[in-house]
């Protein structure tokens, strides 16, 4: 079969620089798999995506879709013919269906008879016919976070769109795509070369667009071209570039030609703390902003132009004179805030509301104190140090410069609090209190720190969850799940022992005395719905989520937790995140044993045998040696009874590992007794000693983990 590339560009107004990659890389993964639905065959698929334009380049896509086989069973004989041999309508009705005379029709055998049966070869259909079709139905389905409408026109995309390019080998593929129809003209730079550019075949795409049209279209390489630019000339400056991913990403979707520029600011600026001039350089003007051989910040940065310029100087001119005025008022911000100390805003956090239903910050701060006070002793920091902290924690909220760059909350709180004479771990404790802020972020470094952000998302978390706004689906307003997963990760990595349930009681109560306090102060309308739930089964709730976002913790991050694992433990419910963390790791060390599959095997059979068996009281029934009178019960009563205490003395220290592994030597007892003894004896007093003996050996795995669950 023949095969040709397929070239489709989507030429429209700038998009939105957060939405390039993640656009051009979706087209390319949907038309991908349209093309392997429709059986169609082809070679490497590379995206491009620039502010300007979308596009796809498929090598090799093969002229023909793959043949259909069809296969359809009929009615049964007995129903396809009558006592005469004459065809039913129910023959003729399946053959019509089918397309087919009833004589072309052929019989399958299957267990429940024999049947009519039609088969058939449909040939794949041309590529270039269902090119178009699938094109738009990529189109529509690309994560646009809000579509528009222009001109007169009821096509709907992110951006005005005023061209399309598709060709399918040297040929212009017949389609309309978003109103326009395909052509092979695209256009260069807005600027620098705005000329029509005839395409004649798709592989040429990319080098005709850079030499004609001075436009990088692979954005993988914009982007090594903008970090190698903008490292060059940091280089050149006396320093290095501060380049995070995420800005990297930025610049790249904003320029179509990417040209490093170096200007500055004013050395007084540098008065300011990093995290502010790095803020107003990075998140308002998306510039770089350079650091010397020390690591202080210079008066020094990088911006990225989408042309070249007649006069760089201009250019840089040009960006110095936008930047001045941001910096201009984060030092008079900086000043401002300095002079009223964070205490004396506390009050003025009443003003602010957190949440209706769950009242101000000022609130919110005083019930994160009391889990603070509660949290101090397995954090091994003083309590009167983590209630200042939490009370002090959100008032940097109330300043200038959090109000103009709110993705300094809590870093300019550090600030102040240093300021104002504050002790250091105050200080460094209100600077981390949102850490960790997103998947792979750090944890605080310091122990208040860590508690202060773990009693933050605990107030949090009960908080929404005791007014009924828990997520659901992909809606999340208030981050939840980032807050229920920094909980976790910060107890289990930091090795704090925290009994969770027993904080969640606490802030669940507060919570709920919040909640209903402002619900009675409200005046009354329409009555509600539902009733508000109890504290208790709030508690459950939020205790649930919590701890299924282990899940993604150890399950999808590979770190050897199976699904099947991570249920045994869970259905233990244990107390802490980090006592979990003990159980599955013991548990994951204990199936690389030999012993171990037939363990779990055995424990799966004996929870089964518990669970059927009708005895009323095993939980008080003790073994009676007496009534063993089989040699393989002896033998496995006896090998219970030699690690029986062992294996209790380092569960309770939580050495689960070592329990496991004592455990683990029954192997022959456990076996033994299965291939001899009859556990469901006629007699009822020996039925009972041995379901006993059964639930004693189940008691000791399930302190750790409930073997029943894993497979086999």
């Amino acid at each position: 079969m023949a095969r040709r590339d397929f070239l489709f560009e989507l030429g429209c107004e700038e998009l939105p620089s957060a939405a390039v990659l993640a656009l051009s890389t979706a087209l390319a993964e949907t038309l991908t798999r349209l093309f392997a639905e429709a059986g169609i065959g082809h070679g490497a698929v590379q995206p491009f995506g620039t502010p300007r334009r979308l596009a796809v380049l498929v090598r090799g896509l093969r002229d023909t879709a793959a043949d259909t086989v069809i296969a359809r069973r009929g009615p049964p004989l007995s129903a396809a013919y009558d006592a005469g041999g004459a065809p039913t309508r129910a023959a003729l009705a399946f053959a019509d269906s089918c397309g087919v005379p009833l004589e072309a029709l052929g019989r399958v055998s299957e267990a429940k008879g024999e049947f009519l049966h039609y088969a058939a070869t449909r040939p794949g259909a041309q590529t270039v016919t269902l090119l178009e079709t699938m094109v738009n139905s990529a189109i529509a389905g690309l994560p646009v976070a809000k579509r528009m409408r222009w001109g007169a026109g009821e096509v709907e995309f992110a951006r005005p769109v005023h061209w399309v390019v598709m060709l399918y080998g040297k040929d212009v593929v017949p389609a309309t795509v978003l109103g326009l129809p395909a052509g092979r003209t695209t256009y260069g730079h807005r600027f620098m070369a705005p000329q029509a550019i005839s395409l004649a075949a798709p592989a040429g795409y990319a080098k005709r667009l850079e030499k004609r049209g001075r436009v990088i279209a692979d954005f993988a390489r914009r982007r090594t071209l903008v970090q190698d630019g903008v490292a060059a000339l940091a280089e050149a400056e006396g320093g290095r570039a501060v380049m995070s991913d995420a800005l990297l990403d930025e610049v790249t979707s904003l320029v179509e030609w990417p040209v490093p520029v170096a200007a500055g600011f004013e050395a007084r600026f540098l008065e300011l703390p990093d995290e502010v001039l790095i803020s107003t350089l990075e998140g308002h003007q998306r510039y770089f902003a350079i650091r010397d051989g020390d690591g202080r910040l210079r008066n020094r940065f990088v911006t990225v132009a989408n042309l070249v310029s007649r006069d760089p100087a201009q250019v840089a001119a040009g960006n110095e004179r936008v930047v001045r005025p941001r910096l201009a008022d984060a030092a008079f911000f900086w000043d401002q805030d300095r002079a009223t100390p964070l205490a004396a805003r506390a009050e003025a956090l009443g003003r602010v509301t957190f949440q209706a239903d769950l009242g101000s910050y000022l609130d919110k701060a005083e019930r994160t104190a009391a889990l603070a006070r509660h949290l101090a002793p397995p954090f091994g920091v003083d309590p009167g140090e983590a209630e200042r902290a939490a009370l002090l924690a959100k008032c940097d909220l109330l300043t200038g410069l959090v109000g103009e760059f709110p993705d300094l909350q809590g870093t300019m709180g550090g600030y102040y609090a240093r300021a104002d004479g504050e002790s250091a771990e105050v200080a460094a404790a209100i600077a981390g209190q949102y850490q960790p802020r997103f998947a792979g972020d750090a944890l605080p470094a310091r122990p208040l720190g860590q508690l202060l952000s773990v009693a933050d998302k605990i107030d949090t978390l009960a908080g929404i969850f005791a007014i009924g706004q828990k997520p659901s689906g992909t809606r999340d307003p208030f981050a939840l799940r980032r807050a229920a997963l920094g909980v976790v990760r910060i107890l289990i990595e930091a090795r704090r022992p925290v009994d969770l349930r027993n904080v969640l009681e606490l802030a669940v109560a507060q919570a709920v005395a919040a909640r209903d306090r402002l619900a009675a102060e409200k005046p009354a309308g329409k009555p509600a719905g539902q009733p508000p739930a109890s504290a208790a089964t709030v508690t459950a709730e939020v205790y649930d989520y919590v701890f299924e976002r282990l899940r993604a913790y150890y399950v999808e991050a590979g770190r050897g937790v199976t699904t099947e694992m991570f249920d045994a433990v869970l259905e233990r419910r244990p107390a802490s995140p980090l006592d979990f963390d003990a159980r599955v790791l013991a548990l994951a060390e204990f199936l690389t044993l030999d012993d171990a599959p037939a363990l779990a095997a055995a424990n799966k059979r004996i929870a089964n045998i518990l669970k059927k068996s009708d005895e009323s009281g095993r939980a008080e029934h003790r073994v009676d040696a007496a009534l063993l009178a089989e040699p393989a019960e002896r033998t496995l009563h006896q090998a219970l009874a030699a690690i029986r205490d062992s294996v209790r003395a380092a569960l309770a220290e939580g050495d689960y590992t070592a329990a496991m592994r004592r455990l683990a030597g029954l192997r022959g007892a456990v076996d033994g007794f299965f291939d001899s003894v009859l556990v469901n004896a006629p007699e009822p007093a020996l039925r009972a000693n041995r379901l006993a003996l059964l639930a004693e050996l189940r008691s000791l795995f399930l302190a750790t983990a409930d073997l029943s669950r894993l497979p086999g």
